[in-house]
């Protein structure tokens, strides 16, 4: 009997994996977060699939290709209730699993990768353990310690909050069609941190400000947080940290620094308040 089979959309940035010793090891990943539920984002025609199924949990998986949906039902009769047509960005995360915490996995399609991961960030209760398959460049990035040009706003957002293992790399041709670029697996997991410790979205603002001038010493891009009401004392861009580029500062550094504006833009104007 012939197998129907999936056409890899462009749109959709599909790119169907067709090894299947690298989707088992893709797989195996999970077993670092133990007993949780999991849902696989975009599965396709179930390769990576298969092996989740093989483990002893609670499997669902969110697939936005209609015509994969009718595939994955077919081939994963198990599965049937399981299979979600619908588009992990615009989901609620929390009725997934009626509320519970899970492990998200899956061979992301790489033009959304790092909007899945601000939306994990999100719900990121919910979300102790993270693996999957994403372009190399970015998963370089979401690995990448300061000092290090890869190192960027994907970075200090996802470090703030997870542990990043760069696992392995994978090569293009394993690939259906195969991408222009090679691929990377990581696994991210929750650090030991419950509270920023500072304002959260000014923090982003920050972060955002000074990468989008990374060249520029911070002395230089970040005189646009302040107006003219709200002016720093001179000593505040005299400090060490002002002659560094954004790439050098931890998100220890950044959280510092966020609270120093916040204390300045609450003595200049209070209308800010604390």
């Amino acid at each position: 009997m012939h197998m129907k089979t999936v056409k890899p959309k462009k749109n959709l940035g599909q790119h169907f994996l067709t090894d299947l010793g690298i989707a088992h090891r893709i797989a195996d990943t999970v077993d670092a977060c133990p007993g949780l539920p999991i849902l696989e984002i975009g599965p396709g025609m179930g390769v990576l699939t298969q092996f989740l199924a093989q483990k002893p949990r609670e499997l669902k998986a969110v697939e936005i290709d209609r015509e994969s949906v009718v595939y994955l039902n077919e081939h994963f009769p198990k599965l049937r209730d399981n299979i979600l047509g619908d588009d992990f960005l615009r989901m609620d995360l929390t009725k997934v699993f009626g509320g519970r915490p899970f492990v998200l996995t899956g061979n992301y399609p790489y033009d959304i990768s790092s909007q899945i991961f601000f939306k994990m960030l999100d719900y990121r209760e919910l979300i102790p353990c993270c693996t999957g398959m994403i372009q190399r460049e970015v998963a370089q990035r979401l690995a990448s310690p300061p000092g290090n040009k890869a190192y960027g706003i994907l970075s200090v957002m996802i470090q703030a909050w997870y542990n990043v293992e760069y696992l392995f790399t994978v090569d293009e041709n394993v690939f259906n069609p195969p991408p222009k670029v090679k691929s990377a697996v990581i696994r991210m997991s929750r650090n030991e941190r419950t509270d920023l410790g500072c304002d959260e979205a000014l923090f982003r603002r920050i972060v955002k400000t000074v990468f989008n001038q990374r060249r520029k010493m911070l002395r230089v891009s970040l005189r646009q947080l302040f107006t003219a009401a709200t002016q720093p004392p001179q000593d505040f861009f005299q400090q060490e940290m002002m002659t560094l580029r954004p790439e050098q500062l931890s998100v220890d550094d950044f959280i510092s620094l966020t609270n120093s504006v916040k204390k300045i833009w609450a003595k200049g104007c209070p209308s800010q308040g604390e």
